[in-house]
């Protein structure tokens, strides 16, 4: 591989595939907009389910370590019993709410390019 060729440009830790792979899972960009957008930014575990219809205790709790491990954001126990658990944006996971944000603002502007995809096999409406 040359420097600066195409090749090169697509290797496996360039930024793109970096950005991607934080984004395997449809869930992850759920919870940064839906934390953003409608939680101020900090929600506890069962105001984020509430929010997501169609999440799981164990999708949501997966992910969210996931999101905590990746720095986009903190989890805060607050000492009451029974211990309350509240996730907050970290100002790294503020960074990428920017992107995902675009890309839901594009997706409510065009929703006959949406209407147009064929379907998925793994696609849920």
């Amino acid at each position: 591989m040359r420097p600066g060729s195409p090749e090169e440009e697509w290797r496996e830790d360039c930024a793109p595939r970096r950005v991607l792979a934080l984004f395997t899972t449809k869930w992850t960009s759920m919870i940064l907009h839906t934390l953003h957008a409608r939680l101020g930014g900090a929600a506890r575990t069962g105001v984020l389910q509430r929010s997501l219809p169609g999440i799981s205790k164990k999708m949501l709790t997966q992910t969210l370590r996931e999101m905590e491990g990746s720095g986009l954001l903190t989890r805060h126990v607050q000492g009451t019993v029974p211990p309350a658990v509240e996730y907050r944006l970290t100002a790294l996971g503020q960074r990428f709410v920017v992107p995902v944000e675009l890309l839901y603002a594009w997706g409510r502007d065009n929703p006959d390019a949406l209407d147009q995809l064929g379907d998925r096999p793994t696609a849920k409406r």
